[in-house]
């Protein structure tokens, strides 16, 4: 149950981002699969005000009121608010997710984000790389090639002291198994194991992910509010 939850977060949220099981970059695309090739462009994109009120609600008003918001065009993520706390929001597709993921092309996935200065810095960069290579149409499997390459030349830097972002919002779409989730936060660290956190063990609140292919892993903690101020209604389940 705990790996399905963490593939719906972490694969389907594009957020979000993690394989949970082997898979290797060159291997072919299932053809049975749901959603087996990129769609196109437009079935991807946003209208330019939904999407900035769609990113700003993946964080409490405190927070997203103030952060710069980035929105979805043909070529890449575009500027379409300044900010002035340091944060930056914006609705992440499918492609960031892992590259086994049956959701990985999937035009109807949005998954609202809120990522904290340090965050900004270390982890936005992989989504705004690995979204830029898919619309310039690079496969699956070239862009996370592309990806290992940047990595291997620090061209992308590792995920710094404190970074976490938000995903408080009940308006996105993680999935087509589970739709929005449940609100949680997220913490990006180098790769390191579960137990550090004391995540996946019996009673602890924390979840975690391991990406190998983008040499992170993901501490993930379920929270009982939306941004909105509103319960979850199916906390704890």
């Amino acid at each position: 149950m705990k790996r399905r939850i963490l593939r719906t977060i972490m694969g389907g949220s594009l957020a979000l981002v993690v394989l949970l099981s082997a898979a290797r970059p060159g291997q072919a695309q299932d053809t049975k699969a749901p959603y087996p090739s990129m769609a196109t462009v437009a079935q991807y994109l946003m209208e330019r005000n939904a999407e900035i009120a769609l990113a700003r609600s993946a964080a409490p008003d405190s927070i997203s009121r103030d952060a710069e918001v980035l929105v979805l065009g043909r070529h890449g993520y575009e500027t379409a608010a300044k900010g002035k706390n340091g944060f930056v929001c914006i609705v992440q597709r499918s492609w960031t997710a892992g590259i086994d993921d049956p959701d990985f092309w999937n035009p109807k996935l949005r998954a609202p984000i809120c990522f904290n200065p340090p965050a900004v810095r270390s982890y936005l960069p992989l989504t705004i790389k690995k979204t830029e290579l898919v619309l310039a149409g690079r496969s699956k499997a070239q862009m996370f090639e592309s990806i290992g390459a940047a990595l291997d030349k620090k061209e992308l830097p590792p995920p710094e002291s404190g970074a976490m972002c938000y995903m408080l919002s009940k308006q996105g779409y993680l999935s087509d198994r589970d739709g929005h989730w449940h609100p949680h936060l997220m913490f990006f660290v180098p790769q390191t194991g579960a137990a550090t956190w004391g995540a996946d063990l019996p009673g602890s609140p924390i979840l975690a992910a391991d990406d190998p292919q983008d040499r992170l892993t993901i501490f993930l903690v379920p929270v009982v509010k939306w941004s909105d101020g509103t319960a979850d209604s199916m906390a704890g389940r």
